[in-house]
């Protein structure tokens, strides 16, 4: 079953949305404040879609979108207000979100829109690989470790990719080569081993003591999930 937060202060205005999105067959949360959803979004997992009211006490609909769009790049969020000016929504378009209803909406109205919505949420391609303490940002190419940004070079973007979509699985130079490399690259695979170094150097605590990207002998090199 789908979740979807609802983030709306005025009580019958969000049991309303409680109980159309229950029919509809979603698992309603809801929320009152900006603080609270924040707080729910953080310890629910697997929310599709988040419903946010712009007039909200003390933070704002905006300021909640935009901390969200922080936490996680691909939720979708659809904000309601009572405002019907252009400029609030390219405010709202600008922050993270991805539709704007005006008040007073239709109930089917809005289910509609969250039911494509949670459509495109789903069948949207995976944005980041994480394992551990590494997140790999497959749109900005970047990677972090606890949180930490780590500076790669194309190559090595390209070698992680290829690791963190291959946990614990032996992957031969060759391989790596073609990942890395491209199909028309016709130079020794050594120079797979030197970038390796280069890598562990970046991502290890301890590059002669690698716990990640290990050797397999014979074969050539596995990305270890158990450290």
């Amino acid at each position: 079953m789908k979740r979807v937060l609802v983030c709306e202060d005025e009580r019958p205005i969000r049991e309303l949305l409680v109980i159309n999105l229950k029919r509809a067959g979603y698992e309603a949360i809801e929320a009152a404040t900006g603080e609270e959803a924040l707080q729910v979004f953080d310890t629910t997992p697997d929310i599709a879609v988040v419903l946010l009211d712009v007039m909200l006490p003390q933070m704002d609909g905006y300021a909640v979108c935009e901390a969200l769009r922080r936490r996680n790049e691909t939720v979708g969020i659809i904000m309601l207000t009572a405002r019907s000016q252009d400029r609030e929504k390219v405010m709202a378009l600008k922050l993270g979100a991805d539709d704007y209803v005006t008040k007073p909406f239709s109930p089917s109205e809005l289910l509609a829109r969250v039911e494509a919505l949670d459509r495109r949420v789903s069948y949207a391609p995976v944005s980041e690989l994480t394992c551990g303490d590494f997140t790999l940002n497959l749109r900005t190419h970047t990677l972090k470790k606890g949180g930490v940004a780590i500076e790669l070079t194309q190559v090595e973007y390209l070698m992680m990719q290829f690791f963190m979509e291959n946990p614990d699985r032996p992957l031969s130079r060759a391989e790596i080569l073609h990942h890395a490399w491209g199909a028309d690259y016709y130079g020794e695979d050594k120079i797979v081993d030197v970038n390796v170094r280069r890598l562990r150097m970046k991502i290890e605590n301890s590059a002669s003591d690698p716990r990640h990207i290990v050797t397999v002998w014979g074969t050539g090199y596995c990305w270890r999930t158990n450290d």
